[in-house]
């Protein structure tokens, strides 16, 4: 259980850390061209980072929503 939440915790003080460092510098996804940065592109794509979260939150609640159907249909045959 302690690896599984350090792997937890350094994952999300990587991301943390890398966004901290991209709106630290003007890097962070805020509209401006890469060269508004001095020509330095941010670390991490945040516009690319909010679509893949978006769609795997999108997954995840369908993915419930299926679960929860499997087990209604599950509870009701066996009434």
């Amino acid at each position: 259980m302690q690896v599984f939440l350090g792997i937890i915790l350094g994952f999300a003080l990587t991301i943390a850390g890398a966004y901290a460092y991209d709106t630290s510098t003007g890097r962070a996804a805020n509209g401006l061209s890469p060269d508004a940065a001095g020509g330095n592109p941010p670390v991490v794509n945040w516009t690319v980072v909010d679509e893949r979260w978006h769609g795997m939150r999108t997954e995840l609640m369908r993915f419930g929503d299926e679960v929860q159907d499997g087990w209604r249909r599950l509870t009701q045959s066996r009434s």
